[in-house]
């Protein structure tokens, strides 16, 4: 038998049900996979967890600093152009 594939979305799903209060069995036999695999996927989720609220933070840094790269670029492109119509003129 080919070893089946896994998605985050659905080892997430997984595990939320097991979170949530239902009960382990059930949902390993529903999605024809091991307890053990269950708990696998419960502790690399619980493990990576404390990241998702800590990457919002970088992300909104990183478009901050893009943003004013992009301001400073076109304050300078405005002057470079001021000083060209005052030359044509």
């Amino acid at each position: 038998m080919p070893r089946r594939k896994w998605d985050a979305q659905t080892k997430s799903t997984v595990v939320l049900e097991g979170i949530k209060g239902r009960q382990v069995a059930d949902i390993c036999t529903e999605h024809q996979i091991s307890q053990a695999q269950y708990y696998d996927w419960r502790e690399q989720f619980l493990k990576k967890m404390p990241n998702m609220f800590s990457d919002n933070g970088r992300r909104e840094k990183l478009l901050a600093r893009e943003n004013s790269r992009l301001k400073k670029l076109v304050g300078e492109l405005t002057l470079e152009l001021k000083k060209r119509q005052e030359r044509l003129a």
